[in-house]
């Protein structure tokens, strides 16, 4: 072979030397170097023979240039060459992100759940009270026992009462005022900042019925139970008179509303109903000097069941007294010194009347100018205690004198 031959089979070698190891990942190119570098120079012709090998197979002709006894070292990296790794597959669901899009996990609702400890404690906010004189509503503290003119927390329940997945808590508050005062049921809930937020009121007394809260229950679905009353104590009447009756309300987005129990009240059976008019006072002087004179009154019972007693009074000044005629119904002659005039009449049948033709006398010598009394008119029980007026409007008339 003449030397032009050899080269250019050199040539051809290092060609495909070039394209070859290109293909091959181990062991790199940086240990190929350093294997050429490490062999001695060989003839020319065994070059050019081992080249030609290599054209028959690229693994096997690579292995035959290398030899059993010039096996590469081990492979050094090599900074300037990167190697991607194989793609992952293409996810067929989304992710979840940790930056809170849609698919993340909703967030959790704040509990509204508070002890009677935790609500005494935080100021809140509540409806306002019913128009007149009434309690501070806005960011104030409830109370534990009466105080005049405060919130009083009287007891309170928990339950989702708003469907969110939370508790609320319930609270049933009055404000205080004497042994009285309006009262009214509210639901509280919590913040994301762990506050008292109001969401809402239940229910409150109201000057015609229900006068009267006396308890509250959270069930299951979520309803508001409120045990009402259609009257408050006092007036000369107790608390075990009001008729009570449970009711239901449920949240409706906006406002609770009333989903069950009765919604009126039928006739307290502690209750009457008496009317009374009178005529006007007319004093003439008599043979003796004084002046005397009588008045119709008209006292009748517009109840559907009989009334006990009634309570007669009339406001008349001092110097005008009851005489004999006409006070007989009235249980015996009526104190001469009482004021006002008292007349108390016995059992009045369900729609009854009876007529009262009373007479007066001014003694002699006493001036007496014209003015106005007062005539009242209340029904009471057989123990002597006043009943409830269903309508009191017609139970204090004026009566005129001169």
């Amino acid at each position: 072979m003449s030397e032009q031959e050899i080269l250019d089979l050199a040539e051809e070698f290092g060609r495909y030397r070039r394209t070859a190891l290109a293909e091959v990942e181990a062991p790199g190119p940086a240990a190929v170097r350093r294997t050429v570098r490490s062999r001695g120079r060989r003839r020319l012709a065994a070059t050019a023979t081992t080249a030609l090998a290599l054209f028959g197979g690229s693994a096997v002709g690579y292995a035959a240039m290398n030899g059993p006894d010039h096996r590469p070292g081990p492979v050094e990296p090599t900074p300037s060459v990167s190697v991607s790794p194989p793609p992952l597959p293409t996810p067929t669901t989304s992710t979840p992100s940790p930056a809170g899009t849609s698919t993340s996990p909703s967030t959790p609702v704040p509990q509204g759940r508070f002890s009677r400890a935790q609500l005494l404690g935080a100021p809140v906010t509540l409806p306002a009270w019913r128009a007149g004189p009434g309690c501070p509503t806005t960011q104030t503290r409830l109370t534990a026992d009466a105080r005049e003119g405060q919130n009083w927390l009287l007891a309170l329940d928990h339950g989702d009462v708003d469907g969110d997945g939370a508790v609320e808590t319930v609270a049933l508050v009055q404000c205080v005022f004497g042994t009285g005062g309006p009262m009214q049921v509210v639901a509280f809930d919590r913040d994301e900042e762990g506050k008292v937020t109001t969401l809402g009121r239940v229910v409150a007394t109201t000057i015609d019925k229900p006068q009267w809260l006396f308890a509250l229950d959270v069930v299951g679905d979520g309803t508001v139970r409120v045990e009402v009353g259609d009257i408050a104590p006092g007036g000369g009447w107790p608390g075990e008179w009001s008729q009570r009756q449970w009711r239901g309300y449920r949240w409706k987005g906006e406002a609770f509303t009333q989903v069950s129990g009765p919604t009126t009240f039928g006739q307290n059976p502690n209750s009457a109903d008496v009317a009374v008019t009178v005529t006007d006072l007319v004093l003439t002087t008599a043979d003796d000097g004084s002046r005397t004179g009588t008045a119709t009154v008209r006292v009748r019972n517009r109840s559907t069941k009989p009334v006990a007693h009634v309570d007669l009074r009339l406001g008349l000044p001092a110097s005008v007294r009851p005489d004999v005629d006409g006070w007989g119904p009235c249980g015996g002659e009526p104190q001469h010194t009482s004021e006002p005039v008292t007349c108390r009449l016995d059992r009045l049948a369900a729609g009854a009347e009876v007529r009262l033709d009373l007479s007066f006398r001014v003694a002699e010598g006493i001036t007496l100018g014209t003015g106005k009394a007062d005539v009242d008119v209340r029904p009471m029980s057989s123990g002597f205690n006043y009943l409830m007026e269903i309508n009191d409007a017609d139970n204090l008339v004026q009566m005129t004198y001169r």
